[in-house]
């Protein structure tokens, strides 16, 4: 806004009173002082409104006024409460230094002002910016010169003074400012938090923008960005949707400007489209990959079409010395009932007869068995595309190293490991590739708020391959690998290829009754004794074989003399019948535990 544009409202009480040819200087901001010397509060542009308390002697007009001057504020408005008239040294001093100069009227509160010009400004600033978010709609619909959403989020930063970012449905960080100067982006944990407040917030059909006060006591408001190929069912693209975080309150905003971050998350949306669009080939390399697999095509054939992969994969490394399979399924109409007990493992044993055919390129899917007709296959498709997005890969899109696939309701993952071939390196990979746990550990919280309610998410990794031959092999054991983490209980579960040669692998697999009937013959006696006695029997049993049997080690763990574990594990061989020399009586408790 104009300084001339004060004048022109009456209840604003001001009265010019020197510095009528500087009336067409634009307003930014507005500033109430007292102080001295403002500098270092000052920016440029502002209007500073001062009620004199500043002044002992007419001395201190002319550096008060050459303070401001230099800062190159726009106006200046002294209240007349303190001393009446605005006192003559101030207005020559003004004159001096071309400043405007106005009065405030006794009866005008400088909060009044203030109030008039923040909205003024705020509004103007939101219709300057609105013209350059429609201009780089319309260049980033038609082409990529519209710069990406880096361009937009300084934009927020330099007009609005928000900060702003884009993360993924697992708070991973999309995009942000990056003019100098820049708020720092939210902690790895707050952006955890973030992401699941989204989704869980879209899951239950909230309206937006959702608020959130993170773990940094920062309140941050959340603006979904919808992809544009979205279905009637929100499930579809929910968990794999990005959002805008801006460390703002949102609450009292004004229509014009909620409208205008509406705006900017359209805009985002195009380019979330077009890379959700470049992964088309990528998904044909895996589909054509996992068909020759499933169907034993000879090894050679298979070699052939991973050469043609990999240089996609991996631009300018060649062929990857090692590759793994990583499996996926995200099941909807599962209750926590289901997958917490009995439920889950009798899901298992359906499924270990079954086997998935015709690999499909993402965009066709089934429907989820049971679970209310959305497609769990695209649904996992477009997870594990952001799960193993590798944090250190260089690039605009880290997930340009990915190849997934999806058959029926299952994912499927072919993940070139180029790193294998000179060492170990950070981000989940070591000597023995992808592991599981790490997979999952960073986006466990936002995902299994996400698919709270009714949604599942289990996840298999195969071992390291370094041929064609091995492929089809890995492939069973990423299934297999995932059919463990389906008995667990989580909404998000993972297994790993380690775990298949461990009795972990059998236990889903023992009827509900068997379970039951051994865990109560050997357990039920020591839980009812701990009930009535507080002797923590069962505590100190699973401390006992996790040391292997050394008494100086369970003692020290449980901090405990050695004569008081003594009677503890005697009193549990009384109870039980059991003998924890014998290596036999110690499996079936260990097995006991692990199956309770």
């Amino acid at each position: 806004m104009r300084l001339r544009a004060l004048l022109e409202n009456d209840s604003l009480g001001l009265r010019l009173l020197g510095g009528e040819d500087e009336l067409d200087r634009t307003v930014r901001g507005v500033m109430t002082t007292d102080l001295r010397d403002p500098s270092r509060y000052l920016s440029g542009g502002e209007l500073v409104l001062t009620g004199l308390a500043w002044r002992r002697e007419p001395e201190d007009s002319e550096r008060f006024v050459r303070i401001l001057a230099a800062a190159g504020v726009a106006g200046l408005a002294a209240g007349e409460a303190e001393l009446g008239a605005v006192p003559e040294d101030l207005v020559l001093a003004c004159g001096r230094h071309r400043l405007p100069l106005f009065s405030v009227v006794e009866d005008v509160a400088f909060a009044t002002i203030t109030e008039h010009v923040v909205r003024q400004v705020s509004g103007e600033r939101a219709g300057d910016l609105a013209a350059v978010v429609d201009r780089h709609r319309r260049l980033m619909t038609s082409g990529p010169a519209g710069g990406g959403p880096e361009v937009v989020l300084d934009l927020l930063r330099s007009d609005l003074d928000l900060a702003a970012w884009v993360l993924s449905s697992t708070g991973r960080r999309i995009a942000g400012p990056t003019a100098a100067g820049a708020a720092p982006e939210p902690p790895a944990e707050v952006r955890a938090q973030l992401a699941g407040e989204q989704l869980a917030a879209l899951r239950e059909g909230r309206r937006g923008p959702h608020r959130m006060t993170g773990a940094d006591g920062v309140t941050y408001s959340l603006f979904p960005i919808r992809s544009g190929d979205t279905g009637d069912d929100v499930r579809e693209t929910v968990l794999s949707d990005w959002l805008l975080v801006v460390g703002a309150d949102a609450d009292e905003w004004p229509e014009e400007r909620l409208d205008l971050l509406h705006g900017v998350t359209q805009l985002i949306a195009v380019e979330r489209d077009r890379r959700n669009a470049s992964r088309t080939v990528r998904r044909r390399l895996a589909q054509e990959v996992l068909e020759l697999v499933q169907t034993g095509a000879p090894p050679a054939e298979v070699a052939a079409r991973l050469r043609v992969a990999a240089p996609v994969l991996l631009p300018g490394l060649g062929t990857a010395p090692h590759w793994q399979v990583v499996v996926a399924r995200v099941e909807w109409g599962v209750t926590a009932a289901e997958y917490g007990g009995g439920g889950a493992r009798e899901g298992v044993a359906r499924e270990s007869g079954a086997r998935q055919s015709g690999v499909r390129e993402g965009g066709r899917a089934g429907s989820a068995p049971g679970g209310g007709g959305a497609p769990g296959g695209r649904v996992a498709q477009s997870l594990l595309e952001e799960i193993l997005v590798d944090p250190y890969a260089s690039g605009p899109e880290p997930s340009d190293r990915i190849a997934v696939a999806y058959t029926g309701d299952e994912a499927v993952a072919l993940v070139p490991l180029p790193a294998l071939a000179d060492g170990p390196y950070d981000g989940g990979v070591d000597a023995e590739g992808l592991h599981a746990d790490a997979l999952l550990a960073a986006v466990r919280e936002p995902l299994s708020r996400g698919l709270d309610g009714d949604g599942r998410l289990t996840l298999g990794v195969s071992a390291a391959v370094h041929s064609a031959d091995g492929l089809r092999g890995a492939l069973e054991e990423a299934r297999h690998a995932r059919r463990v983490a389906a008995a667990r209980a989580g909404r998000v579960c993972a297994a790993g290829h380690q775990e298949l040669a461990s009795h972990v692998l059998l236990l889903p697999f023992v009827p509900d009754d068997v379970r039951r009937a051994f865990t109560a013959r050997l357990l039920d006696p020591l839980r009812e004794y701990d009930r009535r006695h507080r002797a923590e029997l069962i505590p100190t049993l699973e401390a006992f074989l996790d040391c292997d049997g050394s008494w100086t080690r369970c003692a020290a763990r449980l901090h405990l003399h050695v004569n008081t574990l003594r009677y503890r594990v005697g009193r549990i061989e009384q109870l039980t019948g059991r003998d924890l020399s014998r290596l036999e009586d110690k499996l079936d408790f260990f097995l006991a535990l692990r199956m309770s």
